[in-house]
């Protein structure tokens, strides 16, 4: 696949050059001068006022998805009364609207201000996700899930993936505790567990609404000093890299849409990205009934899940870092891939309980320390807002199709091995990283071919063909 070119070529901005420059250097892109204080106080509040409201959104989102597991272990199933085909349907249901959603909310959201688009989607998913815990049927279970695969839409932000380890540690402790209201109201405690999550995620919307701003611009946390340093290193930023002025004012074209669609690194990472997520939905939704099946109650099943995801997310932040301190995302993947392949491969043929427990510490960490690097990887490597929007959509949707594979491949019938199960995601994920080190080759021959001169008719047009961008390995 090839890239699509666009009908007309931008004019090339005077002195990109020299405002690159100050970014590399620190300096103020408006003045010149250099400030490094004045720098590290705009990042401070940027990454103490939005990151965390921004991760405790997708930490909702991750609690809600993954709850279904939980509930599971106190009676959902019986209580409603379906059976292992059912319940594997209806999340099935769940992940099908889920991913036909990706694509427009995407580029629904440059028209829509984040600061009420996401609030909104978190809000409703909320309120959906609470009604789960009055369903009575099967119908009513199907029905709800499908709209809450809807409702979570853009909320997924790639880049803070590392709340979704937590959120799986947190949910499980939590859950453990909502347990003790079993009875109360009239109600059972996995009723319990989706009421009172839905309601947390219902409640943080509500409050994002207030809290969350629609870029620097409109940030009341900035001074007008730092509002003025931060605008101006977006667009040295944008000069150099992608052209963040003009995509400000980019027109809606389906040619860059196309140029999402048929770019090679757009097919290369979500495949990979499939296999990965494969994993883990499939770890999320049933590792507390795996570690139930190892002869542990309820209660302690939820207790023992924790300790993998708190270890996953520690793992997980420091490939994070690691990844942003090195400018790498594939060459980071082809390391953290294979602890899940060996957690994989041991678990699927050993038959001694205490290994099992021991690689699911391998598989978690594993899994989650390979998705930042691989969502902000196709983010980086384009530029173009709707294209970006484009690629990243595209990416979710078809890497979200994993939850497929993983309310299938573990049947009860198949419990407590589940050999073919954990197989099954063995071999995605080596088949991931193949794709990804394919991925890794391709930005080399694209940056020493535009070195070489192979790109320069694209010279000005300040988006991922330009010769000055180069691709993030």
């Amino acid at each position: 696949m090839s890239e699509i070119e666009s009908d007309t070529k931008p004019p090339r901005a005077d002195g990109g050059a020299e405002e690159l420059e100050s970014v590399e250097t620190g300096k103020s892109p408006e003045s010149g001068i250099d400030d490094r204080k004045l720098e590290r106080r705009v990042l401070w509040k940027l990454d103490t006022r939005v990151l965390p409201l921004l991760a405790l959104l997708f930490l909702c989102s991750f609690f809600d998805r993954t709850n279904v597991g939980n509930a599971r272990l106190y009676g959902l199933q019986e209580e409603i009364g379906i059976v292992d085909r059912q319940y594997e349907t209806g999340l099935a249901v769940f992940y099908a609207t889920y991913i036909f959603g990706e694509i427009p909310s995407n580029l629904i959201l440059k028209k829509v201000t984040p600061s009420i688009w996401l609030p909104c989607l978190a809000f409703v998913w909320g309120i959906v996700a609470m009604s789960t815990g009055f369903i009575k049927t099967y119908g009513h279970f199907v029905v709800v899930r499908a709209i809450l695969g809807r409702g979570e839409l853009a909320i997924r932000i790639g880049i803070f993936y590392t709340s979704a380890s937590l959120s799986g540690a947190f949910s499980g402790l939590i859950a453990r505790g909502i347990s003790e209201l079993d009875g109360r109201g009239g109600l059972t405690a996995w009723r319990w567990i989706f009421i009172i999550f839905g309601l947390f995620t219902t409640t943080v919307g509500f409050t994002s609404f207030w809290l969350l701003p629609n870029g620097v611009a409109s940030a009341r946390f900035f001074s007008p000093e730092e509002r003025e340093y931060a605008l101006g290193r977006l667009r040295s930023q944008g000069a150099g890299s992608s052209g963040r002025e003009q995509e400000e004012a980019e027109k809606f074209a389906w040619s860059e849409v196309a140029r999402g669609v048929f770019n090679w690194q757009t097919w290369l990472s979500a495949s990979a990205y499939f296999g990965i997520l494969s994993g883990l939905y499939s770890f999320g939704l049933f590792l507390p009934t795996i570690i139930k099946d190892l002869g542990y109650t309820a209660n302690e099943a939820q207790l023992w899940s924790v300790i993998p995801y708190a270890v996953a997310a520690v793992a997980t932040l420091c490939t994070a870092y690691l990844s942003d301190h090195f400018r790498v995302r594939g060459i980071i993947m082809l390391c953290s891939l294979p602890i899940a392949i060996i957690g994989y491969a041991v678990i699927a043929n050993t038959h001694i309980t205490s290994v099992k427990y021991g690689m699911t510490f391998l598989m978690a960490t594993g899994l989650y320390s390979s998705v930042p690097p691989v969502l902000g990887w196709l983010s980086n490597n384009s530029a173009g807002h709707y294209k970006r929007a484009t690629t990243s959509a595209l990416q979710l949707a078809i890497a979200n199709a994993g939850g497929f594979v993983a309310v299938f491949i573990y049947p009860g019938a198949e419990k407590p091995q589940y050999h073919r199960g954990h197989t099954i995601i063995l071999g995605l994920l080596t088949g991931g990283w193949f794709l990804v080190l394919c991925n890794v080759l391709y930005c080399w021959k694209v940056n020493r071919d535009k070195a070489n001169g192979k790109y320069d008719k694209y010279i000005g047009y300040k988006d991922d063909r330009d010769p000055a961008f180069k691709l993030v390995l």
